[in-house]
């Protein structure tokens, strides 16, 4: 049995295929997703899991060197905002219009849905390299 928090399976493999520089979204309900980019739907109701709930235990598995989110959600959602730069104080944050972000979105391995309900709680991970 794994020893990590991460129990989905989904996720986990996900996870265990992507190389440097490989990307995943954590998104909330609302976020439009391309039908050529996998779903991983964990979203149950209004707010079951939420986005930091998801991204922590995400993090525990991922080694992420960049993190890309919409410039939008410093003013649309400051308490999500600073809970994310709480957790990568050392890695580089790019942000881009939320529509760019959509658009780049299309890019990742897979696409992890919560259930959050608050505006712009949604990222882009890049995998770093653990070595």
């Amino acid at each position: 049995m794994k020893k990590t928090k991460l129990i989905n399976s989904e996720i986990s493999y996900t996870i265990s295929k992507m190389g440097h520089t490989d990307s995943l979204t954590i998104g909330d309900c609302g976020l439009p997703i391309s039908d050529d980019v996998k779903k991983i739907d964990l979203a149950l109701t209004h707010g079951v899991p939420s986005f930091i709930d998801t991204l922590d235990v995400v993090l525990e598995e991922l080694c992420v060197e960049e993190i890309i989110i919409a410039s939008e959600i410093k003013e649309r959602n400051e308490k999500i905002y600073k809970e994310i730069l709480k957790r990568f104080e050392n890695v580089k944050v790019t942000e881009v219009s939320h529509e760019e972000f959509k658009m780049m979105t299309n890019n990742s391995k897979a696409f992890v849905r919560t259930g959050e309900c608050s505006p712009y709680a949604n990222i882009i991970l890049k995998s770093g390299v653990v070595f």
